[in-house]
């Protein structure tokens, strides 16, 4: 399997991840959105050289989303660290994840492996996070006062990412086979 050039995009973004955290541990605000808003292009640029020079692989399937949501989780646990963000959201954004890896290796497991096929909700929910993060990044880092964008953006990524969380458990149980009625027993 060939090394694509989206393919060392996304390493690098992977790469990326360590310096973010390193830069918002520092107090670096400024440097932790630079780094943040780099990925972020980083990402976009990836996506459209697999798209339109024909360089999708199997490989950039995975990894892709999963340097989205390394550099993610990473970024709002150290944004709830820091006190940017509420405990309680970090943990919602951060407990779906882990629910859908796990739900995704438990198939697996069970020789029902899952596609990595991302869904509406979830991408709505993947663009309320960045543009969370990337908010909560620029106050501190410009002197910014977000008032009410935040509190907005806050609730908006509470609902969609429960809302996402939902759907991938429906998909889920459809998936393995699992009905949600009563067999009568």
């Amino acid at each position: 399997m060939p090394i694509t050039i989206p393919n060392i995009i996304t390493i690098a973004r992977f790469l990326l991840v360590p310096a973010v955290i390193y830069a918002l541990a520092h107090g670096e605000m400024v440097l932790a959105f630079a780094l943040f808003v780099t990925a972020g292009v980083s990402d976009a640029v990836d996506g459209f050289i697999a798209r339109h020079f024909n360089q999708r692989s199997e490989l950039g399937a995975w990894l892709d989303p999963l340097a989205d949501k390394l550099l993610l989780v990473s970024v709002f646990v150290m944004l709830g660290v820091l006190g940017e963000l509420p405990d309680w959201l970090i943990f919602l954004v951060v407990s779906r994840d882990v629910l859908i890896i796990g739900a995704v290796v438990l198939a697996s497991v069970m020789d029902q492996p899952m596609e990595a096929d991302p869904i509406l909700v979830s991408k709505a929910s993947t663009a309320a996070q960045i543009t969370l993060a990337a908010v909560a990044l620029a106050a501190p880092a410009f002197a910014l006062e977000p008032g009410v964008l935040l509190t907005v953006l806050i609730g908006l990524v509470a609902v969609l990412t429960t809302l996402s969380a939902a759907s991938y458990f429906r998909i889920w149980m459809r998936h393995m086979g699992v009905s949600g009625r009563s067999s009568g027993e």
